[in-house]
């Protein structure tokens, strides 16, 4: 649950336009470009690898592509091949920067746990039922990138594969609690009642599949909503689930500024109490901490709204719409590190934690294959659980311990004294899929120096 939610909390890059990478071998690489709102423009596969090898082809398909769409975003998958298409991205963005030298365009290794889970699925097959299940995959991509929420919440949260021993503790319990990290989620960030997919609201607390469903069918047939008071003509929507739900939609550049923010319609009344006192319009206030100054909470206190809730009401507009939500970063994966074969001991990397266990964290370098940072080479300092040290999708610097190219084992450390980092070599031999495996977590107590 801890991982999941994380990894549903992750930076999201925001409503930019991606072009979406599933990189492949054999079978070719997979590419999607979606606009800012996560709808797909264009797909194409490109052949830049064994056995084809049409390196030059696949880059002009890219640059053209990247052009003509004006895309800022190259999102990668982190499966095969994904590092030789990194560098295949490199030589496109070095390409278009020489044709458009106005146009800047990034690229990312996002990880793509879950996509092929999203592409087989029934709401992939209904949403994209012309486009081949590979394709899909790319969408899914380049969409995780834009707001990794939005898209990972399609997916059954079991097959985004984080955690520790999945199969061995009680299958409702787990799927009850994943569900709850969920939901907790959605509501903690909100959700643009215009734009969202239909597993995304139904994650909003008080809705359920159906009531998601009625809401997109609306929105189709009457276009965009104006105000969270339209909501009330959603077929099945009744007073009781407004109450519930209407806090955690939002509407942005609707009729009423309030809507874009978590105050609950309810507490409309308050706010305009607030406004009253300050003899100033809603868009004067909303987003200038300035113009609240002097005010006490106690005043606008009610037999129905207490202290908590006004103060509550006060913060958020401060900060209406407040994303909790990181600030958008990436990794940087070492030039010429591709594979096993390329770690050195005592080589210092650049990597993204993948997954957190009881017994430390693995770590993606960009070889295809995740290092383990053992709990006792987590920190300089005792650590008993490793998620008080790192979460998935952070970005850390490690050291390299130990490399076992014939058992594809990495050993990474995150400590600064080289002699006491390296863990046990039971340890470090650990295999990548023992966070999902059987075998209880190793003792937490550093070794000798």
């Amino acid at each position: 649950g801890r991982n999941l939610h994380e990894l549903l909390l992750a930076a999201p890059a925001g409503p930019k336009t991606v072009l979406g990478l599933d990189p492949g071998i054999r079978t070719g690489c997979k590419v999607a470009v979606v606009d800012a709102t996560g709808k797909l423009l264009a797909t194409a596969t490109v052949y830049p690898h064994q056995p084809r090898n049409d390196w030059q082809g696949a880059r002009a398909t890219l640059a053209r592509l990247i052009v003509q769409h004006g895309v800022e975003l190259i999102a990668i998958g982190n499966g095969t091949a994904s590092r030789e298409t990194d560098k295949l991205a490199a030589e496109v963005i070095k390409l278009v920067g020489t044709e458009r030298p106005d146009q800047k365009v990034a690229k990312v290794v996002v990880s793509e746990a879950g996509a092929s889970v999203y592409s087989a699925s029934a709401f992939a097959a209904a949403e994209f039922p012309e486009l081949d299940v590979s394709l899909r995959g790319a969408v899914s991509i380049a969409r995780r990138l834009q707001d990794p929420l939005a898209e990972l919440v399609k997916i059954e949260p079991k097959a985004i594969g984080v955690g520790q021993y999945q199969h061995d503790v009680n299958q409702r319990a787990l799927a009850r609690s994943l569900d709850a990290t969920v939901e907790d989620c959605v509501n903690a960030v909100g959700v643009d009642v215009n734009t969202a997919s239909a597993p995304l609201l139904e994650r909003v607390s008080g809705l359920n599949k159906t009531l998601a469903k009625n809401i997109v069918d609306y929105r189709d047939a009457n276009g965009p909503f104006r105000n969270r008071g339209t909501l009330r003509k959603v077929p099945r929507l009744g007073d009781k689930t407004f109450e519930q739900a209407a806090g955690f939609l939002r509407i942005n550049d609707g009729d009423d500024p309030l809507d874009r923010s978590a105050v609950h319609p309810e507490a409309y009344p308050v706010v305009e109490r607030i406004l009253a006192r300050l003899d100033k319009p809603v868009a004067a206030v909303m987003g200038r901490p300035g113009a609240l100054q002097g005010l006490s909470a106690s005043d606008f206190t009610d037999e129905r709204f207490g202290l908590p809730t006004v103060r509550d009401i006060l913060a958020e507009l401060e900060k209406p719409g407040r994303d909790p939500r990181p600030e958008f970063k990436t990794a940087t994966f070492q030039e010429g590190i591709e594979t096993l074969a390329d770690l050195v001991p005592g080589m210092v990397l650049e990597g993204v934690v993948t997954n957190v266990a009881a017994f430390g964290a693995f770590v993606d370098v960009g070889v295809h294959q995740d290092g383990l940072v053992h709990v006792s080479a987590l920190a300089d300092k005792f650590v008993k659980d490793p998620h008080t040290v790192v979460k998935p999708g952070q970005i850390v610097t490690v050291r390299v311990l130990e490399v076992d190219v014939k058992r594809q084992r990495i050993a990474l450390s995150m400590r600064r004294d080289d002699a006491r980092s390296a863990p046990p070599r039971s340890a470090a031999s650990r295999p990548a899929d023992g966070a999902a495996g059987a075998g209880g977590p190793r003792p937490s107590r550093p070794p000798a120096p």
